[in-house]
């Protein structure tokens, strides 16, 4: 298991992401080129895999592809994204995707865009 695989607490493969939001799954790719998902190759199969924590509510993360898209515009590849998600801030406290679930997307956005520079 890679430290990616191990930073996040729960995947799922984009067929489990297609069915947990009632959506075919080419909707799914759709929201991966879109950037409002971020998908990895992960485990013994290599299978492209979302973090669980995307998903909330029935939908995706709402905060999420603008967080997502800063992040991309400064150079940063899908697993640096995900890593910078999921590392331990002791400033924010916690984690910038909890951060983001909580609904403190706009902290989160200003935090993202000063990692870029």
């Amino acid at each position: 298991m890679t430290e990616l695989e191990q930073l996040v607490p729960a995947w799922l493969n984009l067929p489990e992401v297609a069915e947990a939001l009632d959506l075919p799954i080419t909707r799914v790719h759709s929201l991966i080129s879109e950037r409002a998902l971020v998908s990895v190759r992960i485990g013994e199969r290599n299978i492209r895999s979302v973090p669980a924590d995307f998903l909330m509510d029935g939908g995706v993360l709402d905060s999420l592809k603008g967080t997502v898209v800063v992040l991309a515009d400064s150079g940063y590849g899908d697993e640096d994204i995900i890593r910078w998600l999921y590392a331990e801030d002791e400033s924010l406290p916690g984690r910038p995707i909890d951060a983001l679930r909580e609904g403190r997307k706009t902290e989160i956005r200003r935090r993202a865009q000063a990692a870029a520079w």
